[in-house]
């Protein structure tokens, strides 16, 4: 057997090392062009610009 605890890890103790476990929503901006919500510093899927300047061509709009 391998090596065992000497005494049981509070709830305080444990609760404290998860302290930085949540989840967080994701970071969103919105597209100076076409105002629809886009991850920071990426271009944006809807319109397909990024830093003001067309980067790619978006074939169809999608559906929201």
């Amino acid at each position: 057997m391998g090596a065992q605890p000497k005494r049981k890890t509070s709830k305080a103790r444990r609760d404290k090392r998860r302290s930085h476990f949540a989840v967080n929503p994701p970071a969103l901006v919105e597209c100076s062009q076409c105002h629809s919500p886009k991850l920071p510093h990426r271009v944006c899927p809807t319109c397909g610009t990024y830093n003001g300047r067309e980067v790619v061509t978006v074939e169809g709009k999608k559906k929201a």
